[in-house]
């Protein structure tokens, strides 16, 4: 009995400590159109008015083929937290996008700044979000 218990307990720590993870959606960004081979030289700080491209990778098909990409500016002027909606976009995903979408924005005020992206599907939870800013 002592053994049914003990390979119990083992095959639960062993299933719970595995790193098994699901397919997560993310957002890259990088100074230059992203490319193949560049893909990997991802940046999170820019320049005002430099183009910064962003590619969002979503791993499960969305059945709208629409997205919804913002841009929050934190707002630290009066040592508080504050958040603006600095910009706004639907996205219609094409056919050979389904599980990713790029392109770029620039911005030209020095801040910092949170991507969140949301699906049509579930406009109330964020499918991924990242920070980047620009300075100076």
């Amino acid at each position: 009995m002592k053994k049914i218990v003990l390979c119990l307990i083992s095959l639960l720590i062993m299933f719970s400590a595995s790193a098994c993870s699901k397919d997560k959606a993310a957002i890259l960004f990088n100074r230059n159109k992203i490319t193949a081979d560049n893909v990997m030289d991802y940046s999170f700080v820019f320049q005002p008015n430099q183009r910064i491209y962003y590619l969002v990778i979503i791993p499960k098909k969305i059945k709208t083929r629409s997205i919804e990409i913002q841009i929050i500016k934190k707002d630290n002027q009066y040592q508080r937290l504050g958040y603006n909606l600095y910009w706004s976009y639907s996205a219609q995903l094409k056919d050979d996008q389904m599980y990713y979408y790029d392109d770029y924005v620039v911005i030209s005020q020095p801040g910092a700044y949170v991507m969140k992206v949301y699906s049509k599907d579930n406009p109330t939870k964020t499918l991924c979000m990242s920070q980047f800013f620009v300075k100076n």
